[in-house]
């Protein structure tokens, strides 16, 4: 049997982390099939020159986000596609350090438009007042670099408000969303916002909306700045 998988070098990363990285990249790039049987754990532990504790953790980390299956006097398998947990953090970010992102961000746009209007409209209804406080703070961050651009500090506080809007909704079914954008904006914003395209007009009108607990206004706020042109994807998608 063939077997895709290499050696694990010496990392400060936890080694059983290591190795579900390497795994877990196989099979998102489609060079590990899905409902594919994996080597054996021998032949896994010979591979990556682990212990079978490490690839132990290993196999239990991507079965935790519904990469793998193991079964007895079957093997360990490669889930179909639909399984996988793609609003896991981790797994975000393994995808996305494959590079080949076209896909990706076009289908994390539309999840965007899709579900952040109304987490908008939501928090304008349910922010606390600490929430507002806090929105309240971050915008004007926000609203400085504007004026004096600064790409990496913007994505950092562009990523900062969007995820404060998903957190201040209420409601516990946003929360994982409010992950997602810590992964992916770290590489979707860098490019939307280069050569200073902010859209702070647009932020401020979510702001606006939230703090005056216009649902309605946040929502088509929220609305207009993914509809804008300066909201650009990466090249090619």
């Amino acid at each position: 049997m063939h077997n895709p998988f290499i050696q694990i070098e010496g990392s400060k990363r936890s080694l059983h982390v290591q190795v579900a990285r390497e795994i877990a990249r196989k099979i998102l790039s489609g060079e590990v099939a899905q409902n594919s049987i994996i080597p054996n754990e021998m032949a896994l532990c010979e591979q990556f020159s682990v212990s079978r504790t490490a690839l132990r953790e290993a196999i239990k980390l991507l079965t935790s986000k519904g990469l793998l299956e193991s079964k007895p006097k079957v093997g360990t398998r490669v889930k179909s596609r639909e399984n996988w947990n793609f609003l896991d953090a981790q797994l975000l970010d393994w995808l996305i350090d494959l590079g080949d992102n076209e896909v990706v961000y076009r289908e994390f746009l539309s999840l965007r438009k899709a579900i952040e209007p109304e987490a908008a409209a939501l928090a304008a209804q349910n922010a606390t007042v600490q929430q507002r406080i806090e929105l309240s703070s971050t915008f004007q961050k926000m609203d400085e670099i504007s004026k004096n651009f600064d790409a990496e500090k913007w994505m950092e506080v562009d990523m900062h408000f969007h995820r404060l809007v998903f957190l201040s909704t209420g409601n516990s079914f946003y929360l994982p969303f409010a992950n997602v954008l810590c992964t992916m904006f770290k590489s979707f914003i860098s490019h939307s916002s280069e050569e200073g395209g902010t859209c702070i007009g647009e932020h401020r009108a979510i702001y606006a909306a939230i703090m005056a607990g216009d649902a309605d206004k946040a929502r088509q706020a929220n609305t207009t700045l993914l509809a804008n042109s300066k909201h650009r994807l990466p090249p090619g998608t």
